[in-house]
């Protein structure tokens, strides 16, 4: 692993990770920070597709099929851990176990975008928020940023509205709801869940065992 990283890179809230359209000969791992990924429609407008957290994977689709076919921004400051991808093929071949780690963190983030169809599908606005929180607050409880009853979450509404398709009023709406109700509440970058099993019931979900990640 020593020979395949090749860096730490220290970015800015708001910096450009990776750009659609761009091919890039660098992988990277999120160490520390969070961030978003991306789509650049035809008129202009974003589409947020989901979020960074620590553990993540950036740019292993750039790296397969020669250019991003989206963008990664930062939203809080992060740190990246940074793999040459020249010598990806070398790590399937001569390190099996680590391979399957990458490809074990790749499917994981291919759930969860799963399950983001499946929100957009069939459940409503409430509904949707509800499971986002729930999952969000979830990941980084496990990844031990739990600290007082909350967790660091650095996006915007904006970007919650966006991967959710919602509006940005129609979000803050139901924030507010979740958080009269006394279920959840996200303010000022940090997300509190005051009651986990009435999200969950809300959101449609089980609460399931967080498995623990392996480290890239």
């Amino acid at each position: 692993m020593n020979r395949f990283k090749v860096a730490e890179r220290h970015v800015e809230r708001g910096a450009t990770v990776l750009k659609e359209g761009e091919s890039s000969s660098e992988l990277y791992t999120v160490l520390s920070g969070q961030g978003i990924r991306y789509m650049t429609l035809e008129n202009g407008r974003r589409q947020v597709i989901n979020f960074l957290f620590p553990g993540d994977l950036a740019g292993l689709q750039g790296g397969l099929t020669g250019e991003m076919s989206h963008s990664v921004e930062a939203s809080s400051p992060m740190v990246l851990c940074v793999f040459d991808r020249a010598r990806l093929w070398e790590l399937f071949r001569n390190q099996p176990e680590r391979s399957y780690d990458l490809t074990w963190i790749s499917a994981v983030q291919e759930h969860f975008l799963g399950e983001t169809i499946a929100s957009l599908g069939q459940r409503d606005a409430l509904q949707r928020v509800a499971w986002a929180l729930l999952r969000m607050h979830e990941r980084l409880s496990a990844l031990g940023l739990l600290e007082a009853g909350s967790v660091p979450l650095p996006f915007r509404q904006q970007d919650l509205a966006d991967a959710l398709g919602l509006s940005l009023v129609h979000t803050n709406k139901t924030i507010g709801k979740l958080r009269d109700a006394g279920f959840a509440n996200w303010a000022e970058g940090r997300l509190t869940v005051t009651d986990r099993r009435q999200l969950a019931k809300l959101a449609l979900v089980d609460l399931e065992r967080v498995e623990v990640r392996p480290l890239m």
